[in-house]
């Protein structure tokens, strides 16, 4: 028996798995070994955060704030003295804030989302509130990844950090950060953009 002819022998031993497969538009798909069937279900296409993040992480004092959703709250806006608050890619909580400046900038966390024009059109927003004394707060929808990146952006293009400096200082006010690998490569070429 040749090796092929063994593989083949075991792959028909195997049992075909049930895999449903939520796409980013919300679409399902159930895979059952090679056999692909659309759902008629839909769902949001993407995971739903079940239990609050509440407290944002503080990246620069007295200037810039990380966090989810969660953390926009009026509870935060006066703790932490929040002037301005930019929402990547979902708007902002309604908030009670008549002299809040908030700002809302689309962006899906998809690894092939180019970051260039959400960037530039972030750290205008940011550089501009801590430049007259302002107090930032920047969220998406976890504070994971679409936040994190821009502030990551942030961090290189105005306080000259090289994108691992920039990651480990995020990563040590917030644990939880993890922005998409297509994120962490463009990020990585702004690095040599920079420089």
């Amino acid at each position: 028996m040749s090796l092929q002819e063994a593989l083949q022998k075991k792959k028909n031993q195997l049992k075909a798995t049930k895999t449903i497969v939520t796409h980013a538009d919300g679409s399902k798909v159930i895979e059952i070994g090679n056999d692909v069937k659309k759902l008629e279900e839909r769902s949001c296409g993407f995971v739903i955060d079940t239990k609050p993040d509440v407290t944002p992480a503080c990246i620069i004092e007295n200037a810039l704030y990380l966090g989810s959703q969660d953390s926009v709250d009026v509870n935060n806006i006066d703790k932490y003295n929040i002037t301005h608050v930019l929402s990547v890619g979902i708007e902002t909580p309604n908030i009670d804030q008549t002299d809040l400046v908030c700002k809302f900038i689309p962006c899906l966390d998809l690894p092939e989302t180019n970051l260039n024009s959400v960037c530039s059109e972030a750290n205008a927003f940011i550089s501009d509130a801590i430049q007259n004394n302002k107090i930032v707060l920047v969220h998406c929808n976890a504070g994971v990844s679409r936040s994190a990146a821009i502030v990551i952006a942030f961090l290189m293009m105005h306080q000259n950090l090289n994108f691992n400096d920039a990651y480990g200082l995020v990563k040590s006010k917030r644990e939880c950060i993890q922005p998409n690998i297509g994120f962490v490569q463009q990020l990585k070429m702004l690095q040599s953009n920079v420089s």
